[in-house]
């Protein structure tokens, strides 16, 4: 009876955590974004010949878009400052917002898309991190690795959300699931200049990015 009487005290105050203080952007699930919070699209033209774009898993992801031969890709923005706390150490990323990263986050950096080029339909709408969006797609991220991924650390816990995965597995949330998920965009075939530079989510190769989906 004590035990379970501690579990529903751990669980409680896991579930009365806040979003931390500052302003940041996350990939939107299926289940919605974070009350209060702006939510906005980017999709990407992807290459037309002989498209390989993927999602693992294929058929039970939890992303809120689309993903044939192009990427829609939807987006959970907290635009103002409000909030308690800073993130907790550990290893993960989230997408920049405002220009620069939130308390605690030691690096920044970027993943740069070479999206088709034969009549781009690139377009995008809404609260998006910071970025260039336009024929091509570049997204500026925030990450840290100043804990264990094993370590479980205090997030929000009412409903589901969406992490990057940094250099380890994917970050421990208390009171959450976790599992790895991924989206590979096909980009441009000729004269590809698709890069990354500073620090950014784990990348299988050029254009395979892993989320961390918590439930």
């Amino acid at each position: 009876m004590e035990n379970m009487f501690i579990l529903f005290l751990m669980i409680a105050s896991a579930c009365a955590v806040s979003w931390p203080y500052g302003k940041y952007s996350i990939p939107k699930p299926t289940d919605g974004c974070p009350l209060g919070w702006g939510e906005g699209l980017r999709y990407q033209d992807n290459e037309d010949t002989r498209n390989i774009n993927s999602v693992t898993p294929s058929k039970v992801y939890h992303f809120d878009g689309t993903f044939n031969t192009n990427t829609r890709m939807y987006y959970c923005t907290k635009t103002t400052s409000s909030g308690s706390g800073s993130w907790p150490s550990g290893n993960y990323c989230i997408a920049r917002k405002g220009g620069s990263c939130p308390s605690g986050f030691s690096c920044t950096g970027y993943i740069y898309w070479d999206d088709e080029d034969n009549v781009n339909d690139n377009s995008h709408r809404g609260y998006l991190p910071d970025g260039v969006y336009g024929r091509n797609t570049k997204i500026y991220y925030c990450c840290r690795s100043d804990g264990s991924a094993y370590s479980y650390i205090n997030l929000p816990t009412s409903k589901p959300f969406y992490l990057y995965q940094y250099t380890s597995t994917c970050q421990r949330v208390r009171g959450m699931t976790v599992r790895q998920e991924s989206v590979k965009m096909d980009d441009e075939d000729d004269r590809n200049n698709s890069s990354d530079g500073g620090c950014h989510p784990k990348k299988t190769d050029t254009t395979e990015v892993h989320y961390c989906y918590y439930s």
